[in-house]
């Protein structure tokens, strides 16, 4: 196929594409198929966005191991959007407001067009290049400004971007939680924060579930008494009804009724000290982000064909929090929870960025179903060496399951 003929269909192809544009009716556009000469490139992908000069068109180049963004007019795209389809990309997909069409060049070169309808919406604006990203809560909250998280114009102070979005995350996963564990249509919640510190998250609980107008009891526990004490007065400040702050630690904590048990970067066997009280306790979402996994570590023995890679301190450090997390999860599914084990914030904002996450099932626990996970543990702890788990004694010593939970053989 000439030249001519290709270009014939391809300009259409693009004047559509300005014409989508200019008309405030483009979604975005899409080159897939790469067959141009640089190694990296997989796609690019173009949507308008809305900058100061006006509307313009953002390029997203994504590559294998990199993405990079540029911003073009309409003029200045052109003669790139002409060379790409022309040389470098076999199809491209070009979705608007109410209809979408796919170009596909053959191996022949033959140049395909198929336009279909779509839902119409009632308009398809341009992205802000500055847009407000979904908040669960809101930056003009009291509370943030009372722990110095927001200025008095509600604006987040610079130095606290990073335990904003850990706030708001955490946030999005805890309201998922009470979703799924069915606890929004319940009210009277119990809530306990263990480990609450200078309870950024406790009362931005607190705070979410006013605004749900879900009566809660929000029960912030820190070893801390000054921590306490600041944290009371903070909370007689706000004259925020529902959360108050006690002394303890979770290892010695007494309480029952619990609905959602939270404990953060909760040290070594202190997660495990946790997760055992939020059992007993009979929650039904608990929620920890462990650190500090030192107790399996001594007891790891490396089977050979593992010993090339465990002789490095590094990957011995991540097999042992690996394994510990793991049996963590495990014995919480043994006991009636679907558990997740997950990154909840980017690496960037925390060290401390695992999440350890179980909702308990409705029903009483199978029998069958909690004899195949624990024998799944007891063959981990056979393949490693592991003699002991800090959970599992715990959850022995407390009777819970006694007929089940009974210890493997020692090894």
């Amino acid at each position: 196929m000439s030249q001519a003929e290709i270009a014939v269909p391809l300009a259409g192809f693009i004047r559509q594409f300005h014409d989508a544009f200019s008309q405030n009716q483009l979604l975005r556009l899409v080159l897939s198929r790469y067959a141009g000469n640089q190694s990296e490139l997989n796609r690019i992908q173009i949507r308008p966005i809305l900058l100061k000069t006006g509307t313009q068109l953002s390029v997203l180049f994504e590559n294998k191991t990199f993405d990079q963004t540029k911003n073009f007019s309409p003029d200045e795209l052109t003669p790139l959007l002409t060379q790409w389809l022309t040389t470098d990309f076999r199809a491209a997909l070009l979705e608007c407001n109410g209809s979408e069409t796919q170009l596909t060049v053959s191996k022949k070169g033959k140049v395909l067009l198929n336009t279909r309808k779509t839902a119409t919406a009632a308009l398809a604006p341009a992205q802000s290049h500055n847009r407000e990203k979904q908040r669960f809560i809101d930056s003009q909250a009291p509370f943030l400004r009372e722990l110095g998280i927001a200025g008095s114009d509600g604006q987040i102070a610079p130095t606290m971007q990073k335990k904003w979005k850990q706030i708001n995350k955490f946030i999005e996963i805890f309201a998922r939680a009470l979703k799924e564990a069915g606890l929004l249509e319940r009210g009277n919640l119990t809530i306990a924060d263990f480990g609450s510190g200078k309870a950024y998250l406790t009362f931005a609980v607190a705070h979410y579930l006013q605004q749900l107008a879900l009566p809660a009891e929000v029960i912030g526990v820190e070893l801390r008494q000054s921590l306490v004490d600041l944290c009371n007065t903070t909370a007689a400040r706000l004259n925020q009804p529902g959360i108050r702050f006690e002394q303890g630690d979770v290892q010695h904590y007494q309480s029952t009724g619990l609905d959602v048990m939270i404990a953060l970067h909760a040290c070594d066997t202190a997660t495990d000290h946790a997760i055992h009280m939020g059992i007993r306790a009979g929650a039904s979402v608990i929620m920890c982000s462990p650190c500090c996994h030192k107790e399996i570590r001594p007891q790891l023995q490396s089977p050979a064909v593992l010993s090339p890679l465990l002789q490095h301190g590094i990957h011995l450090g991540q097999e042992a929090e690996m394994l510990t997390d793991g049996i963590r999860a495990l014995l919480l599914e043994a006991h009636g929870y679907d558990t997740q084990v997950f990154e909840f914030i980017a690496l960037e904002h925390t060290s401390k960025n695992k999440m350890i996450l179980a909702v308990k099932r409705e029903g009483s626990v199978v029998a069958a179903r909690q004899q195949a996970v624990l024998a799944q543990i007891s063959a981990l702890k056979q393949f490693y060496g592991i003699r002991q788990h800090c959970l599992e004694a715990l959850l022995v010593q407390g009777s819970l399951s006694p007929a089940s939970l009974s210890p493997p053989e020692a090894i």
